[in-house]
This record gives C-alpha cells, sequence and structure tokens, in this order.
C-alpha cells in the first residue's frame, strides 16, 4: 500500500466488507483481460458469500479460475472545496468457489437476506421456494485483505 498513512487493520476491512452496500468482483476472462461486477456480498467469519443467476459470465471465470479480487468502500463523502473524497475501503483477494452443498447455500442466502431484506425476512421461506433453483451462492476464502481510510 502505497499511503501507510492510510493504512488499517485487518478488523477495520472487515468491518467494511461487513457494511458496505455492495462491493466490485474482479475476475478474469478467458483471455486474461479482466471483468468486474458488482455484487452484494455478506461476511460470515472469514468467509464472504454473494449471490447470482444461475449461468454468465462471472461464473465461467470463476469455474476457469478461482482468483478473485473483491473491492467494498463504504462511508464515501465528497470534499469539494478541498479537492477530496473521504471514504473507507477494503480490498480482498481471495479463491471463490460455487456452493454445491444445500444446507450451506441455504445458510448463505438467509444471510443475504438478513442483510439487504431484514424487514422482509418473514417472507424468506416463500422466497426460498420460489427462487432457489434460480440462485448460485458463491463464496470467496479470504487469502489477504487489506484495509485504508481517508478520514
Amino acid at each position: 500500500m502505497r499511503r501507510k498513512d492510510r493504512q488499517k487493520d485487518k478488523d477495520f476491512a472487515l468491518n467494511v466488507v461487513r457494511e458496505c452496500e455492495y462491493a466490485t468482483l474482479a475476475t478474469l476472462n478467458n483471455d486474461n483481460t479482466p471483468y468486474c461486477i458488482p455484487i452484494s456480498p455478506v461476511l460470515y467469519d472469514d468467509v464472504i458469500y454473494f449471490h447470482c443467476a444461475t449461468e454468465g459470465k462471472k461464473l465461467d471465470n470463476i469455474i476457469k479460475n478461482s482468483n478473485v479480487c473483491l473491492s467494498c468502500v463504504r462511508n464515501i463523502k465528497l470534499v469539494p472545496k478541498d479537492f477530496i473524497t473521504k471514504f473507507e475501503s477494503a480490498v480482498v483477494f481471495g479463491k471463490c468457489f460455487i456452493i454445491n452443498d444445500p444446507d450451506e447455500k441455504l445458510f448463505a442466502l438467509k444471510e443475504i437476506c438478513e442483510k439487504y431484506a431484514k424487514e422482509n425476512i418473514a417472507e424468506f421461506e416463500n422466497a426460498v421456494s420460489k427462487w432457489m433453483s434460480q440462485t448460485t451462492i458463491c463464496k470467496i476464502i479470504i487469502d489477504e485483505i487489506t484495509g485504508k481510510a481517508n478520514e
């Protein structure tokens, strides 16, 4: 990290992942060009879960190369008079895998819904019965995580 004065510890970085509204996942295409896409991450212990459709470029890339990078940002505040942006961020390097175990898939989906649809969690079972077959759950095993802030 170039700006050591802005570097934060692992717990800070994990909290950024836990609290961010969305993150950007980077994978590699077949020709080694980067592919980035927004996801809705959920942190449980030291594992990051996210959901997606059952097919697409992101999954094709993950199947061929499990190495990913995830960028998360929270508490963004523009300060035009100083020509700066205040922020807190985390960057995760890790391996991404598609969850095949039905129990882990259900667990992760419930965690995702607890974060993003808590006010409607009473309808979780109905939604799962309707959408589970059309939903893929992936998990990222963290190899390295860094945190940074301009406070």
